[in-house]
């Protein structure tokens, strides 16, 4: 989209094209496009209307029913955060007194709108025209236009002494390619201006990829990595008084029916190694937030657990108990991998569809799968990982809630 088209779907037309297109969204692209031009909206007009009714059809999933309203472009919509973290890292910033907050590199806006909801007064600055337009446009239609301004700029040229706290959420994506940027130095704003701001403003966020190095994390920040329904989704810096704790795990769960999801809290160093043991009749798959925030360790002491390799993140117990940040396999049978060996088993068990979980292994589970050449009624959980170095399937079944067998 460029601000012409963007300044189109503003008008008393693009309105109406827009509310056509929401209900043609979803549908064969080709057939939507012929029923708008039927009705007289160019090919143009068109053209962008069901774009944007198709993004916010794809945002709900992230925005809620503001996303009916909001303008969206591809990139921002993959990069935007989900509304559950925006709005519990806006409450936190709330609940340590910020009253002001500068979003560097704003985006589509889903921080600082957030963070307005909040009752924060946030500048947002972006540095492509677009974006800008588009997040000062998603803050007039949330109605918070009143507690969210945006300005079109250099991140890196904000008088950062205007605000009591900063979010940055840097670029991780290369202009024009979007390819991956794994290196926090080649991040915009660059990496060495991000982790100044501390030392410049007394509360600082910022959004990193949840695959950084933890040897490129500053000393005297929480890092805390979250997980929404067991999908690792983002990974924050707390700066200043916002740093509680060396390492979080922060794991949201769906609540009944509509309820608001539960957030459940690990905490730790992440230098605490787990203790080796042999495979014991319980298996515990760590939440990704756990895994990525090196905090196993902290996990198994919750559940009087060991790991049978020292470099895979699989958890041993005896017992089952309940816990949010991981999922409970009861094991039945551990043997060496042979795929002859493992097809035979599951034969004789008339099991006719698996789950494959795996760390440690090379194996593709595709692959695998059709190797197996299952048939049978009777289900299983398949584990592909090393035990001592060694390769090791484990033969399991799902245990609900850390009790029965599921």
């Amino acid at each position: 989209m460029d601000l012409d088209q963007f300044a189109a779907l503003r008008t008393a037309e693009g309105s109406a094209a827009l509310a056509a297109a929401a209900g043609l969204a979803g549908g064969d692209p080709l057939v939507a496009a012929a029923a708008l031009r039927s009705r007289g909206v160019p090919a143009g007009l068109a053209a962008a209307a069901l774009t944007q009714a198709e993004l916010r059809r794809r945002a709900v999933g992230k925005f809620g029913q503001e996303a009916a309203g909001m303008f969206l472009t591809r990139p921002g919509l993959e990069q935007a955060t989900r509304l559950v973290v925006a709005d519990r890292r806006a409450a936190r910033l709330a609940a340590a007194g910020v009253r002001t907050l500068a979003d560097l590199g704003c985006g589509l806006g889903a921080d600082a709108l957030a963070a307005a909801r909040a009752g924060i007064r946030v500048y947002g600055v972006e540095a492509d025209p677009v974006t800008a337009a588009l997040a000062a446009a998603n803050g007039e239609a949330t109605g918070l236009a009143g507690r969210f301004t945006v300005e079109c700029g250099d991140a890196t040229a904000f008088d950062v002494t205007r605000v009591d706290a900063v979010f940055c959420d840097p670029a991780r994506r290369r202009a024009g390619t979007g390819r991956r940027i794994f290196d926090p130095d080649a991040y915009s704003p660059p990496w060495d201006f991000v982790t100044g701001l501390a030392a410049r403003v007394p509360h600082t966020v910022v959004k990193v990829a949840p695959g950084i190095d933890h040897a490129r994390i500053p000393a005297d920040v929480e890092a805390e990595w979250v997980s929404v329904d067991g999908d690792l989704v983002e990974a924050a810096l707390w700066g200043g008084p916002l740093a509680g704790v060396p390492r979080r795990a922060t794991v949201l769960r769906a609540g009944p029916d509509d309820a608001a999801p539960r957030a459940h809290l690990l905490t730790g160093t992440g230098e605490v190694e787990a203790g080796v043991g042999p495979v014991r009749r319980y298996l515990y798959d760590p939440d990704p937030a756990v895994v990525r925030a090196h905090l196993v360790a902290e996990l198994a002491d919750t559940l009087d657990a060991t790991l049978a390799d020292p470099s895979i993140a699989y958890l041993y117990a005896d017992t089952p108990r309940p816990t949010p940040f991981g999922r409970c396999l009861e094991i039945v049978d551990v043997l060496p991998f042979s795929l002859k060996r493992l097809r035979a088993l599951l034969r004789e068990r008339r099991v006719g569809r698996v789950e494959i979980l795996k760390r440690g292994s090379a194996l593709s589970p595709e692959q695998l799968r059709r190797d197996l050449r299952l048939a049978g009624e009777n289900p299983a959980s398949l584990v592909l990982t090393r035990v001592a170095g060694a390769p090791t399937v484990l033969v399991g079944r799902p245990v609900a809630d850390g009790g029965a067998p599921g």
